[in-house]
């Protein structure tokens, strides 16, 4: 399997060009012996870029995830399998999605801190975040209390660690949230990484993220929309 070289990388702003060789071309999706792009997942978009070779260049779609990253490309027949070939990552397109992924992490936390809620789903699109959220009561929910929250908490320029822990450590933490999915990754991977808001987020988590929460925008809660019994869709 592929080495997914941005769970290395922190902070996961402005990503650098990169060289790799073209492994395998399936219709137009191009894979790599190496990548630093993110692909789709966890409700954080895929990276998009440009590839250049020696006599061509090439915009990449979408990043996908599998056991190689697809790169999907309109025109494959521009690639040579073994080829190296140069990749730019659009760093308008990662810096929005990374401040945007790290920003859901605290809503997700204020939420459940403050009404007891739990993240059911989110998804950043190009115009705004939704985030699922489920309440033991939902009536107490009051989108001005997070909002504030999320703005003061900002100011505090906590910092975002990255860590690899193994299953045992992680179970057992007494702050980690978010561990149901572990059950789902095979258990041949022993080690997983684990994301830490200074203070106010623990959890497993292969997203991109700022360093220092300072950098982080204002909260701006757009809709609140019921979804059902006891959830509510935040779209901010």
């Amino acid at each position: 399997m592929q080495e997914r070289l941005h769970m290395k990388i922190h902070p996961g702003l402005n990503p650098p060009p990169f060289s790799a060789q073209v492994v395998e071309i399936n219709e137009n999706n191009i894979m790599l012996s190496e990548s630093y792009c993110f692909p789709r997942g966890g409700g954080q978009p895929g990276d998009i870029g440009i590839f250049i070779g020696d006599n061509f260049e090439s915009n990449f779609m979408e990043t996908l995830p599998g056991d190689f990253i697809q790169h999907p490309v309109i025109n494959s027949d521009l690639f040579v399998v073994d080829d190296i070939i140069s990749c730019e990552i659009d760093s308008i397109s990662r810096n929005k999605n990374t401040k945007l992924h790290t920003t859901q992490h605290i809503v997700s936390a204020l939420a459940n801190d403050i009404f007891d809620a739990e993240t059911v789903g989110n998804q950043i699109s190009q115009e705004h975040t939704r985030l699922d959220l489920f309440f033991p009561d939902r009536d107490k929910f009051s989108a001005e209390i997070l909002e504030t929250s999320f703005n003061e908490i900002i100011k505090t320029n906590a910092a975002v660690n990255i860590y690899q822990w193994d299953r045992e450590k992680i179970k057992s933490h007494e702050k980690m949230r978010h561990t149901n999915f572990l059950e789902r990754i095979p258990t041949s991977v022993k080690n997983l990484r684990v994301v830490e808001i200074e203070g106010i987020d623990l959890c497993p988590c292969g997203g991109t993220h700022v360093d220092n929460i300072g950098l982080l925008d204002n909260l701006n809660i757009k809709n609140v929309k019921s979804k059902g019994a006891g959830k509510l869709r935040i779209t901010y």
